[in-house]
C-alpha cells in the first residue's frame, strides 16, 4: 500500500470569460452565415479564451512523448514483448514512427523522454533521460511505483513543460509508448473514473479473444489486490506507469502556463483524468483531439466531457491524434486572425442580422 504522493501544488484558474462577448461577435461578423464553420468556431473561441486575446497565436507546438515499461507485462497482459517499447523509442529516435511522420507535417516538434523504460540506451543527444526506473513493479502484487517515484515523475513532467514554456511554446501535447499501458489506462478509468472494469478493457496492441479474456483475469486480480476507495494519485500510484504520472504533470503545468493543450488518445486520457481530478480548470485549456478505437475511451471522453474533433478509428497513440488534429487547431486560429468581416470586405450581412 502507498500513501498518497505529495506533489508541488499547481494554481490553475479558469480562463476568464471578459473576452467572450467580443470573441463571439467577431466570429459571428466574418463573411460567412452564422455557424458555418461548425466545430471551429468553438475551437476559435476557446483559444482566445485560453490566450486572453482576439488575435490568439499559435507559437512552436511541441509533443513530449513520454516511454515506459510496466511490470505487469510479465503477466501476460500484451500481445507485444517488452522490448517493443526499447525498440520503438530507437524508432523514434531514427525518425521512422507515425508520430514522426504526422509531426513533420504539421511542423510540430517531438521531444522524446525515457520515463522509465527497461533498457539501458546508449548515450544519444535525442534522447531526454529521465529514467524513474527499469519499468514499474507489477502491479498485480504490488504497488506500481513507491509515492516518491510517483511524485517525482508528476514533477519531471511539469518541468519539461516549463522548458517548453522558456522556448516559446504555448502549445503542448503528450504522446506515450510503453507496452502494457492500455491496461494502465483502463485501471486508472476504473478506480478514479469509477466505471465497471469490464467496460474500461480493451484489446489495447491486438490480443485476440483468449488474450481478452486473460487480460480481464489480470486486471481483475489487481483490482482485489487493493480493494477500497483510492485518492486520484494513490491510484496512479498503485496501478499507473512513469509515463502517465509524467503526462499529469504535463497537463498541470501547461493548463497553470494558459497553454492550448492537444490531448491525445486512451492512454493520454486517463492522465487527463487523473489530474482533472486534482485540478478540475484542467479541462478548460483542453483541446480533445479524436476518440480512440480502444475499447473505453469514448466513456473516458464523456467523464472528461471532451468533445473529440476528429473520429478516424485511430488506437496507436504515441501523440499521433495530437498531431492529427492541430491543423483543426492551426484553421481556428487563422480564420479568426485572417478572415474578413462583412463590413472590411463590403459584403452585405443582411441574413446574419
Amino acid at each position: 500500500m502507498v500513501k498518497t504522493p505529495v506533489v508541488t501544488d499547481f494554481a490553475i484558474t479558469r480562463p476568464l470569460r471578459t473576452l467572450e462577448a467580443a470573441l463571439r461577435r467577431k466570429i459571428d461578423t466574418k463573411t460567412k452565415p452564422l455557424g458555418s464553420l461548425g466545430r471551429l468556431e468553438a475551437l476559435a473561441l476557446q483559444i482566445g479564451l485560453i490566450q486572453q486575446t482576439e488575435s490568439p497565436k499559435l507559437e512552436r507546438p511541441q509533443i513530449l512523448l513520454f516511454a515506459a515499461d510496466h511490470g505487469a507485462v510479465a503477466e501476460g497482459i500484451s500481445a507485444y514483448p517488452q522490448d517493443v517499447t526499447w525498440q520503438m523509442v530507437q524508432n523514434f529516435l531514427g525518425g521512422g514512427a507515425a508520430i514522426n511522420v504526422f509531426s513533420r507535417q504539421a511542423s510540430i516538434a517531438v521531444q522524446v523522454i525515457d520515463a522509465g523504460v527497461n533498457h539501458d540506451f546508449p548515450e544519444q543527444s535525442e534522447l531526454r533521460n529521465f529514467k524513474i526506473a527499469h519499468g514499474t513493479a507489477n502491479y498485480v502484487h504490488e504497488p506500481a511505483m513507491s509515492t516518491a517515484q510517483c511524485a517525482r515523475a508528476v514533477e519531471t513532467g511539469a518541468q519539461l513543460v516549463r522548458e517548453c514554456i522558456a522556448q516559446g511554446t504555448n502549445v503542448i501535447g503528450c504522446g506515450e509508448m510503453g507496452i502494457g499501458n492500455t491496461s494502465s489506462a483502463a485501471l486508472l478509468l476504473h478506480r478514479v473514473g469509477g466505471l465497471p472494469l469490464a467496460d474500461c478493457i480493451g484489446r489495447g496492441a491486438g490480443v485476440d479473444d483468449a488474450g481478452l479474456a486473460r487480460k480481464c483475469a489480470i486486471l481483475e486480480r489487481a483490482v482485489a489486490r487493493r480493494p477500497g476507495a483510492l485518492a486520484p494519485l494513490e491510484a496512479l500510484a498503485e496501478y499507473g506507469g512513469f509515463e502517465i504520472a509524467m503526462m499529469v504533470g504535463a497537463f498541470l503545468a501547461a493548463a497553470q502556463a494558459r497553454m492550448v493543450i492537444l490531448v491525445d488518445g486512451f492512454i493520454a486520457s486517463s492522465a487527463l483524468l487523473v489530474a482533472s481530478r486534482l485540478h478540475p480548470a484542467v479541462l478548460e485549456y483542453c483541446v480533445f483531439a479524436h476518440v480512440s478505437a480502444e475499447a473505453g475511451h469514448r466513456r473516458m471522453l464523456e467523464l472528461l466531457g471532451g468533445e473529440p474533433l476528429l473520429a478516424l478509428g485511430m488506437r496507436l497513440g504515441e501523440g499521433t491524434g495530437a498531431a492529427a488534429c492541430y491543423p483543426l487547431v492551426q484553421l481556428a486560429a487563422n480564420f479568426l486572425n485572417e478572415m474578413t468581416s462583412f463590413d472590411s470586405a463590403g459584403v452585405s450581412d443582411k441574413l446574419n442580422s
